[in-house]
């Protein structure tokens, strides 16, 4: 199938209406299965002479860089060992939380993660679809409906009040904040639907595989909180804010930041009795350990933060976010599903994972839309009434943008 070239692509809105949509158009029915292609990025048929390398079927899983589709702006992705592992806190360890067990058993597949945590160069490219979608919406391009709305996302609402999500700077290395989790799974979901690989965040287990670094100690470092200084940003040595994402030592898989800087995201739905649930179920894949979320809170944030003390930066420390605190500053009704706006979600992030084999159609799904009904109906009702919309995404997203932009 031949595309429109863009020198015939006409200025006035009907055309350009007719050209975009029959590019999108063909985008969709082009456009490859994830799960075919899933496995080719980030795979080397020998071991490299140096850095690290995972053995898998195909050969060697290795660290690779993804540049965003559209744009020069690129995420370094690290190759992270499978194996086994005690989800949780031991009951001696010194802080540990209620909730932090008990201890069971996880067995974890092999995968990706991202070297540091989103930044906001990164994310506001994301943030800019808003407006896109809006013209898309006035032209008529990529008209999204019933039949295709699967595959489509929504853009976050552009800031009411900047202040309270940027109290502390919007420099392109600083790490994002103040997005809820419905926005990081979107934009997880638009990352993996213009780029062909399934990105995501990663489970509540996964997470804490990732940050542990192969240790069973408190920090990825060792029990005590001696060295937070070389490998953390928190309370003590951070001034002004989240930082710059990968300044500080990273663990021994090589990721930076799991421990502070800003508090990161899990799809897993906060519960008081932790692990409980799964003991009998025990050994469990880390894809399985999880409860997905039915309410927009409590969910589990994991990592502490620049805001926060050494003991809330363990491994296996949970935080439960909290809608009605976090969102207490929002004037709208319903409140926001794409923004947070209190303490302590000026220090709340994400960073991206990625499964060594692609998770099925219908697990992917729930990485990428929220499963709680209460989220789902307050983004149909910003849509309905206009302060929201969705866009089709695929993987000529940004040949699309460019040609409408080229055209304006």
């Amino acid at each position: 199938m031949k595309y429109l070239p863009t020198q015939f692509v006409k200025t006035s809105s009907l055309c350009l209406a007719f050209s975009l949509t029959f590019l999108g158009a063909a985008a969709l029915a082009d456009a490859p299965d994830n799960e075919k292609n899933a496995s080719v990025v980030g795979i080397a048929k020998e071991k490299p002479s140096e850095g690290p390398a995972v053995k898998v079927d195909e050969g060697y899983m290795v660290p690779y860089t993804m540049t965003i589709p559209g744009t020069d702006l690129t995420i370094d992705m690290i190759p992270v060992p499978g194996g086994s592992f005690l989800l949780g806190s031991p009951e001696d360890e010194e802080d540990r939380g209620e909730a932090e067990g008990p201890q069971i058993k996880v067995n974890v597949d092999p995968m990706w993660v991202a070297k540091t945590e989103i930044n906001w160069a990164q994310y506001k490219e994301f943030m800019s679809l808003y407006n896109v979608f809006k013209e898309f919406e006035r032209e008529g391009i990529r008209p999204v409906d019933e039949s295709n709305k699967a595959d489509a996302i929504t853009a976050p609402t552009q800031l009411y009040e900047p202040s309270f999500t940027y109290e502390y700077g919007e420099r392109p290395e600083q790490a994002a904040v103040t997005m809820t989790q419905y926005a990081a799974q979107q934009f997880t979901k638009w990352l993996s639907r213009i780029t062909g690989e399934q990105y995501r965040l990663p489970t509540e287990a996964e997470w804490e595989y990732a940050a542990r670094g192969g240790k069973a100690t408190a920090f990825s470092w060792g029990d005590s909180a001696d060295d937070i200084d070389d490998y953390a940003w928190y309370y003590d040595n951070a001034d002004e804010g989240q930082e710059a994402v990968g300044t500080k030592k990273p663990n021994p898989f090589g990721l930076h930041d799991m421990h502070g800087n800003v508090a990161e995201w899990t799809v897993n739905q906060y519960t008081e009795d932790g692990y409980e649930s799964f003991a009998d179920k025990a050994p469990i894949n880390a894809t399985e350990v999880v409860k997905w979320p039915e309410t927009s809170s409590p969910c589990v944030v994991r990592g502490g933060s620049w805001e926060m003390d050494p003991e809330e930066l363990r491994s296996a420390a949970r935080l439960a976010s909290d809608d009605v605190e976090w969102k207490d500053s929002d004037p709208n009704f319903p409140k926001s599903p794409w923004w947070l706006t209190d303490y302590p979600s000026r220090g709340i992030g994400f960073r991206l994972f990625r499964s060594y084999k692609p998770l099925d159609k219908e697990t992917i799904a729930k990485f990428w839309d929220s499963t709680s009904g209460e989220v789902q109906l307050d983004v149909e009702s910003r849509v309905m009434e206009g302060r929201g919309g969705y866009g089709l995404v695929d993987e000529k997203l940004p040949e699309v943008i460019k040609a409408m932009k080229e055209n304006q």
